[in-house]
């Protein structure tokens, strides 16, 4: 058979083949959920006198400007402080790499938290402070998504991924593109030591993976984690995939890439995005079952002289994650990611956390 009539069958079985398998695996993953959990049992009274920032919806976000009240004044600006507590890492309804170890409860201290994503503003800030050039900019580009045509999709597997020429964080889409007008997005095409830069330079770090999954999951430990995000009307309520991927977006969400942050509503513990959006960097190597990235590996277009890094945890999905062919718009999901390959859907937030733990 000729490789073109491969490349149809393929795409053509997008809306078959892989929505059967992924049902089977998750049982009800798929169903309409509630909305977002209203618990707030680690949202504690640290916060009370906290001006947290105005988002939660369309017209909230538009109007962000991506710097937090009291920015570079209040040395905790646009975070939230959650209690220590126990939950469940993991889930037994995603993959494999998911499930909990033994009956999964872990405890984690207390500590800051961005409520949003890093933004193009506040990595600015940070760059204009310091000087600091990322990782993009020294190997000369970076891993960027586009929507491939059905011929590019016929001449080479992951055409969705393209390794571009002079991307960063600054040309998100190569050399001639900016970020003037995206200055309230989730910074992306940054390293894991480039988010770790920033943080450092604001005396934070990074979220372990049981950090960050707490986090996401918002005091709730219901099936809905396992639901693909919608609210109370049946919308979307994060930014994923929704249509075929990587040939259709049908835009429910309305937002066919990368989205300003805070267009959603929070979570329980009033963090935006954690589902969705952009996938976040942690500090934690992957460990576990070695699964490839269902929406293409993009180290496979990295230039073939790059030396490979060490897998690292990021979490949380991004606008790319799809029913059909990726669902890990979840808060237990779970992704490997070479420590120093930047990639266009892959950004960060920061966590401080308590002296006492």
């Amino acid at each position: 058979m000729s490789r073109t009539r491969i490349r149809a069958r393929t795409l053509a079985a997008f809306g078959g083949l892989f929505v059967a398998v992924f049902i089977a695996a998750f049982g009800a993953a798929f169903a309409v959920a509630a909305a977002w959990p209203a618990r707030t049992s680690g949202f504690d009274e640290l916060n009370r006198a906290r001006s947290l920032a105005p988002l939660g919806s369309e017209t909230q976000c538009e109007r962000y400007a991506g710097l937090p009240a009291g920015w570079r004044d209040d040395p905790k600006a646009g975070m939230v402080h959650l209690h220590g507590g126990t939950f469940v890492l993991g889930s037994t309804r995603g993959y494999q790499d998911e499930r909990p170890a033994g009956d999964g409860r872990t405890r984690v201290g207390g500590f800051w938290i961005d409520q949003t994503d890093v933004t193009n503003a506040q990595f600015a800030a940070f760059v204009n402070a310091t000087g600091y050039v990322t990782d993009a900019e020294k190997q000369g580009g970076a891993a960027v998504f586009h929507s491939p045509t059905r011929a590019e999709m016929d001449a080479r597997d992951l055409a969705w991924w393209t390794w571009v020429k002079g991307a960063s964080w600054r040309h998100p889409q190569g050399e001639g593109s900016g970020i003037d007008r995206l200055m309230n997005q989730p910074v992306t095409l940054v390293t894991q030591a480039d988010a770790l830069a920033y943080a450092r330079w604001l005396g934070r770090d990074l979220p372990t993976e049981a950090e960050w999954e707490y986090a996401a999951k918002g005091g709730n430990e219901g099936a809905d984690l396992d639901t693909a995000p919608r609210n109370a009307q049946g919308k979307p309520a994060a930014n994923y995939w929704q249509g075929v991927f990587p040939v259709l977006n049908t835009n429910d969400d309305g937002h066919v890439g990368l989205a300003p942050v805070g267009c959603y509503a929070a979570n329980g513990f009033k963090l935006y995005d954690m589902i969705g959006n952009a996938w976040e960097w942690t500090k934690d190597v992957y460990t576990g079952a070695h699964q490839s990235h269902t929406n293409g590996d993009t180290a496979a277009v990295a230039p073939s002289t790059r030396r490979h890094d060490t897998p690292m945890v990021i979490k949380g999905g991004s606008f790319l994650c799809s029913r059909d062919y990726c669902v890990r718009y979840r808060a237990s999901s779970r992704e490997q990611q070479e420590a120093d390959l930047p990639a266009s859907h892959i950004g960060f937030r920061t966590l401080l956390r308590d002296v006492d733990g």
